[in-house]
């Protein structure tokens, strides 16, 4: 399988050296992303997973190493990547179709197949029937799968999410994380995306991924690198199962030692 997005010896500082507000975010982070791979960045807050995530997406520099997107080094943001944010960053003034369908507008498409496509992923997200409601209108969860259609809309080749679900409740957070497997999965033929996921949920990183990158407390360095075993698609089920509570375990177990309560 080939590799979409090769993240090469990647650190990040932020001030001098020699000044009182130097901090290392990051030190010589290497991971290989293959096509259609879901991989998350999982870790204690301030380990610079969303430094690197940001990174990745090109808004901002590595201080040393490379990010290379299908084997292109990246000189800033670009249509190949879509994210999605924490805080949904949702048009206020725009209807749920106009935010899901406004990138393809840009794009010069047609009005049809804007609406088509937007009618498709609205649909895979659960939003059928509320295609002109405004965000306001719209619960957190709702706001939430609406940017996820948005971001998905574009068709960009790898998806970089950063923490999508942590301030929504336990239960919609659940169901939500099966519509980003079905949205950023394969359908119809067409290829599943290659998905960055940044999360602190070590439960939530189990259930979605097909790889874990554990990362160290600031400076952040991956820690380990856990292969996730079980079958796609996933459900209730592969909650349930006792390999997934071992797996999440064992996880754990790799974490505790760096936690300290605040």
């Amino acid at each position: 399988m080939a590799i979409k997005v090769d993240i090469a010896n990647v650190s990040k500082h932020y001030g001098d050296a020699d000044e009182d507000d130097f901090v290392q975010a990051l030190d010589g982070v290497s991971i290989a992303l293959k096509d259609g791979e879901f991989v998350s960045f999982l870790g204690p807050s301030g380990c610079g997973k969303s430094t690197l995530l940001h990174i990745v997406a090109g808004f901002e520099r590595a201080s040393r190493g490379e990010v290379r997107v299908n084997g292109k080094p990246i000189a800033g943001p670009g249509a190949d990547r879509g994210v999605v944010f924490q805080d949904y960053a949702l048009f206020p003034w725009l209807t749920v179709m106009e935010n899901v369908t406004f990138g393809l507008k840009l794009k010069a498409l047609p009005p049809p197949e804007c609406r088509g496509i937007a009618r498709e992923l609205i649909g895979l997200v659960g939003l059928t029937g509320f295609e002109d409601r405004f965000p306001h209108q719209l619960s957190g969860g709702m706001r939430q799968r609406c940017a996820l259609a948005r971001s998905v809309a574009n068709d960009p080749e790898v998806l970089l999410m950063d923490e999508p679900l942590a301030a929504i409740d336990a239960l919609t957070r659940n169901a939500l994380q099966e519509e980003i497997l079905k949205v950023c999965g394969a359908r119809d033929g067409r290829p599943g995306k290659s998905v960055i996921y940044v999360t602190h949920s070590i439960e939530e990183a189990v259930f979605l991924s097909d790889r874990i990158a554990v990362m160290t407390p600031r400076p952040g360095r991956i820690l380990e690198i856990i292969a996730v075993p079980f079958e796609r698609p996933r459900s209730d089920g592969t909650r349930l199962a006792p390999e997934f509570t071992q797996l999440a375990g064992k996880i754990w177990n790799t974490l505790k030692s760096y936690v300290r309560p605040d």
